[in-house]
């Protein structure tokens, strides 16, 4: 009969300890997904804040770049890279500034198809096309007057 309530008090512990732990994980969990949504606001407003910079998929290349009346400035990235991150700042910049070009990006998560046509084995790359045919490249964190060369 010991045996049995001894046994019974452990398996209690057991339900109890599994029970704690599953809160404290749903809560940090919780925790790392509210972070993550705040994260996500905190891009959007970032992405809405220049509307210079046209984002652009698989779907609508051809209509926003290829046949454009005016040369495009392409940036092929993915959000998870920090280069593209650093260069970013600077491809708003130059859309701001320039309204004789158009300034699209691409995420190459997302519009895979076109990152392979356009051969982008690394991020960032630049890609001028004009006439929709590509007239310049530049792979990695390049500065403002760089860009601006490439362009021009």
């Amino acid at each position: 009969m010991k045996k049995k309530i001894i046994w019974f008090i452990i398996l209690a512990l057991l339900v109890v300890a599994v029970i704690i732990a599953s809160v404290f994980i749903n809560k940090k969990g919780l925790e790392y997904l509210q972070g993550e949504a705040q994260e996500n606001i905190i891009n959007e407003n970032e992405e809405e804040e220049n509307m210079s910079v046209v984002k652009v998929n698989d779907s609508n290349f051809e209509q926003e770049v290829l046949k454009s009346n005016v040369p495009v400035l392409v940036d092929f990235y993915a959000d998870w890279c920090g280069p593209c991150k650093m260069l970013s700042p600077t491809v708003d910049e130059v859309a701001e500034e320039n309204d004789d070009i158009k300034v699209v990006k691409v995420n190459v998560d997302e519009s895979q198809e076109t990152a392979v046509k356009y051969q982008v084995m690394s991020i960032p790359t630049l890609v001028v096309i004009k006439n929709g045919n590509e007239i310049n490249r530049s792979v990695g964190v390049i500065d403002k007057e760089e860009i601006l060369s490439m362009i021009k």
